[in-house]
C-alpha cells in the first residue's frame, strides 16, 4: 500500500509539473485556465501601498461570494464583468475612508505576469486572463493572486486565508 501511494504521488508530481512547464508554446492553453487579479497602487508611498492592502482585502472579501460557486472561468468573467462597477465604488469606499481623493477604475484584459507560485500551484510567466484594478495613477507597486480557480479568499474580519482548489481536490481524493 505504501508503494502504492508513494507511485501516485509521483505520478501526480510530474504531472503538476508538467502541467505548469509544459504543453503548448509558453504555456498558453494552461494560462486560459486561469483569471487573476492584479491590484495596482497609486504609488511606492507608504500610505499607498498600506491602502491597496486594505482595498485588496475588501475586494477579495466582494468577490469571493461571486466566485465561489461558478463553473467555469468564463461564467467567473461574466460575473466580474458585470459587477466592476461595483468593485471600483467597493475599492473607492476604502480609498475615501482611508482620505485618500484618486479613484479606482477596474477592468477586465488580457495581460503578461510573471511566474508566480501559490502554495503549491506554480503559474508560469506568460498572458493570461485578469481582473485588473487601478488605484490612482495605478504606477506603484501591485499585488496579484487568481480569482479563478479560487486561490483568494478572505476568512474572517477581512484575513487572506489563501486556499488551493486543486489540493482540496487531492486532499478529497485520497480521503484526507
Amino acid at each position: 500500500m505504501k508503494k502504492f501511494a508513494v507511485i501516485v504521488l509521483l505520478v501526480l508530481s510530474i504531472a503538476t509539473i508538467a502541467f505548469a512547464f509544459g504543453g503548448t508554446e509558453k504555456g498558453e492553453a494552461e494560462n486560459d485556465a486561469y483569471l487573476r487579479i492584479h491590484i495596482r497602487a497609486d504609488s511606492n508611498e507608504s500610505a499607498a501601498q498600506a491602502v491597496k492592502y486594505k482595498v485588496r482585502d475588501r475586494v477579495v472579501e466582494f468577490l469571493t461570494p461571486l466566485v465561489a460557486e461558478c463553473e467555469s472561468k468564463e461564467e467567473a468573467m461574466q460575473k466580474i464583468g458585470q459587477a466592476l462597477p461595483s468593485v471600483e465604488r467597493a475599492a473607492e469606499e476604502i480609498l475615501r475612508a482611508e482620505g485618500f481623493s484618486y479613484g479606482a477604475r477596474a477592468s477586465l484584459k488580457r495581460e503578461e505576469f510573471p511566474t508566480r507560485v501559490y502554495e503549491n500551484v506554480t503559474l508560469g510567466a506568460g498572458v493570461y486572463d485578469a481582473l485588473i484594478l487601478e488605484l490612482g495613477s495605478g504606477k506603484g507597486d501591485n499585488w496579484w493572486c487568481v480569482v479563478y480557480p479560487p486561490l483568494c479568499f478572505t476568512g474572517g474580519n477581512g484575513n487572506i486565508v489563501y486556499k488551493s482548489k486543486i489540493a482540496e481536490i487531492v486532499r478529497k481524493f485520497f480521503g484526507e
